[in-house]
């Protein structure tokens, strides 16, 4: 009977030892489940708020769609501005709150915050913080509407575009595009060729340069040449509209009467601007250039040929730059000097257009920033030519985004009979340019700069001079990123 009685409380301390493990293990795994149900809950709460957020950005770029200088949300006043979010069946499940960052005076570039939240836990929040800009024309290195020839040792470094054929016998970092299939290179006889090609022969065992063959037949493949086009090239393309910039320069008219610096016609020559590091600029009239030398000839036939040099100027008057940074002169141009820290555009153009009258920007001195890193912007644009004069500096920097919107970027064709002043050493363009007629510098005969430097400024992407030409008046994304 004892021995009964003791398996009997061994079987009970047992029961109670594996009752309690069964207890502790149900418990914990209720435990864990319950975890497990209310991070899942929460994941699907902090994924809800991160959608709601991001349909406040699809709401902030629908509205500038519409309305794409407004940057208080229609309101009127300072943010934050808190919208109501609701399912499909209409009922309220959250809000957005908009941070809005206004782009300074000059760029395209909006920062926009949006928080999402729910109400079903007032602790679950997600903000993303997305730069919204509009590209300018200045998205480009080089852009044209004419056929386009980059020679030997040519090395550009931004994006090329061309409403013509390209030929591109350098090295291109960045994509090369035109706006034509084929096209006949004005440069020599023979067939059609590629909308971008090259002359250039490919590396060794790599096989014929059939880049410049004729397009004989249909079907005929386009080779690869990363030794020439190393981020590729396309064509065509979509074209770049030169003539909407007459509707953009009449808009930087009237801006320039409302809030920048209209200067009406000199009545002589032109003027000249100097532009001063002190946020100042000169302003002189021209009345007179330097005339042709003996025997120097238009042997190019070109229109409006002539020194474009100043030989004698009255000065006006010193004036602040303008708070809009837009300075119109409805007159010829030329412009030099050195700014810091500022934004401007200089526009030479006279209304109505008229051929016969337009006028153009002469560069023959060194203008120059102070700084290279997006905060100095100058901007170029001449309704005719942006010339480098006959005695233009031996050695030629120029920091700005230049568009020629009717003629050509460059430098008229000066003979060997116009005095040693025929040939210059080098320029140095740091920007980009935009010419209508085909642009350049130098010419085969070995006049003109016999060195010719492309900077692309990158800055200029989101951030041109001011009321620049952009290339599209939509809002793209340019970064995304979640913030706390």
């Amino acid at each position: 009977m004892f021995k009964k009685s003791l398996q009997s409380g061994s079987i009970l301390v047992q029961a109670l030892v594996f009752g309690t493990i069964s207890v502790v293990i149900i418990g914990a795994l209720v435990s864990w489940a319950g975890v497990n149900i209310k991070a899942s809950r929460l994941a699907v709460e902090r994924e809800q708020a991160l959608q709601i957020a991001e349909a406040g950005v699809d709401y902030y770029r629908w509205h500038l769609a519409h309305a794409s200088t407004d940057f208080q949300d229609g309101t009127g006043h300072a943010g934050p501005y808190v919208h109501d979010f609701f399912d499909k069946d209409g009922t309220k499940i959250g809000t957005f709150t908009l941070n809005i960052t206004a782009p300074p005076t000059g760029w395209t570039m909006v920062k926009v915050k949006s928080t999402g939240k729910i109400l079903a836990d007032a602790t679950v929040s997600r903000s993303i913080l997305v730069q919204l800009a509009k590209p300018s024309l200045a998205k480009f290195a080089v852009v044209a509407n004419d056929d386009m020839r980059f020679g030997e040792g040519t090395e550009v470094f931004g994006p090329i575009m061309s409403n013509g054929g390209i030929r591109f016998d350098g090295i291109a970092h960045n994509v090369v595009s035109s706006g034509v299939s084929k096209f006949d290179d004005p440069d020599h006889t023979g067939g059609q060729e590629f909308g971008v090609h090259t002359h250039v022969n490919p590396p060794p065992g790599s096989g014929v340069n059939t880049d410049y063959r004729p397009l004989e037949s249909p079907g005929n493949p386009v080779p690869n040449r990363p030794d020439v086009f190393e981020a590729g090239r396309q064509f065509p393309v979509p074209v770049v509209d030169f003539a909407g910039i007459t509707t953009d320069m009449a808009d930087m008219k009237s801006k320039a009467q409302a809030g920048g610096k209209y200067i009406s016609s000199s009545g002589v020559l032109g003027y000249h601007l100097v532009l001063k590091t002190n946020d100042t600029f000169d302003l002189y009239k021209v009345t007179q250039l330097q005339p042709l030398p003996d025997h120097c000839g238009n042997n190019g036939n070109q229109s409006d040929w002539g020194t474009w040099s100043v030989k004698t100027q009255t000065f006006v008057s010193n004036y602040p730059m303008p708070g809009n940074g837009i300075i119109f002169v409805e007159d010829n141009v030329w412009i030099d000097g050195q700014i810091n820290t500022a934004r401007v555009t200089v526009v030479a153009g006279k209304f109505p257009d008229n051929p016969s009258q337009r006028t153009s920007i002469t560069i023959n001195d060194d203008l120059l920033y102070t700084n290279y890193d997006g905060q100095d912007s100058i901007g170029l644009i001449a309704q005719e030519n942006i010339n480098n004069g006959l005695y233009s500096a031996d050695d030629l920097r120029i920091d700005a985004a230049l568009i020629s919107q009717n003629g050509r970027v460059g430098r008229f064709y000066y003979e060997s009979d116009c005095t040693a002043q025929y040939v210059r050493d080098t320029i140095t363009l740091y920007g980009m340019i935009g010419s209508y007629s085909r642009y350049g510098f130098a010419y085969t005969d070995g006049t003109g700069y016999q060195t010719r430097n492309i900077i692309y400024d990158a800055n200029l992407l989101y951030a041109p001079p001011p009321s620049f030409p952009l290339t599209t008046d939509q809002y793209q994304t340019i970064s995304w990123q979640e913030v706390q």
